[in-house]
């Protein structure tokens, strides 16, 4: 059975960071992921999640101007310095906290700029792999509905990055829900790509709700991670219908241990 971590960028949002982990530990999780959780001291998160037994997965590059409707910099030519900036100030906060991966945010590109986005992508990822041998980074693609223009949203685009980029700490984040809603076949994309997947997230296909519902029978998913040997973590990034703590009950009725 795969092991779950909490991603306290959806999970109890109506409280401040170091009381989410507390409720992360209490609900019995052994993991936590987070978003940019750069504003509170990562000696603090550290101390937290060792105080709850919980093993902090990742955290994110910063988003940058999101009043702009911007979502991450990874991607975007002219932007190199500052995502490296932002990159390395995120590492530091990774390393003092005690993270071991880090999502690298492309970005939202407009449709005549993605050949330069790509070779942008790509030269910043090999720095950045270059700048963190010890952490893994992330490649997620998030579904043109959501996030119209976002620089990647298949699995085949990313793994074409992952490809080129040529860095052994650089890997897939195969998150369920987008993958639903971008492509479909989620059982059959997850025993394709898996090898070149370091984590995995979930939740409802189409509305990202707790994962006993929509689309995908996680039952199924789960039991594929299973037979194909998956070691990693399953991120619970989902929107919690009512409370977290009610919608927990997803656990017991599909039959998992946390």
């Amino acid at each position: 059975m795969p092991r779950f971590s909490a991603n306290l960028g959806f999970l109890w949002p109506d409280r401040p960071l170091l009381e989410r982990i507390d409720a992360a530990g209490a609900a019995g999780f052994r993991a936590v992921e987070l978003h940019w959780p750069q504003d509170v001291a990562p000696d603090a998160v550290r101390a937290r999640c060792a105080a709850q037994g919980l093993r902090l997965l990742g955290i994110n590059t910063p988003p940058g101007r999101t009043e702009l409707g911007e979502f991450g910099l990874g991607a975007l030519p002219g932007r190199e310095s500052e995502f490296l900036d932002g990159f390395s100030v995120t590492l530091d906060w990774a390393r003092r906290a005690g993270a071991g991966a880090i999502h690298v945010m492309a970005g939202v590109v407009p449709p005549g700029a993605r050949d330069a986005a790509r070779a942008t992508l790509i030269d910043n990822l090999r720095r950045a792999a270059g700048m963190a041998p010890e952490m893994t980074l992330l490649l997620e693609g998030i579904n043109q509905t959501d996030r119209p223009g976002y620089f990647y949203s298949t699995l085949e685009a990313k793994a074409g990055v992952l490809a080129e980029t040529g860095a052994a700490n650089v890997r897939i984040l195969f998150d369920a829900y987008h993958v639903g809603l971008s492509e479909g076949d989620v059982l059959g994309r997850l025993e394709r790509y898996l090898p070149l997947v370091g984590h995995v997230q979930i939740a409802a296909v189409p509305s990202r709700a707790e994962p006993d519902e929509g689309e995908v029978d996680y039952r199924h998913v789960f039991d594929t991670l299973d037979r194909l040997g998956y070691a990693g973590w399953v991120g619970c990034e989902y929107r919690p219908r009512a409370g977290t703590d009610p919608g927990l009950d997803w656990v017991r009725t599909l039959g998992v241990t946390l």
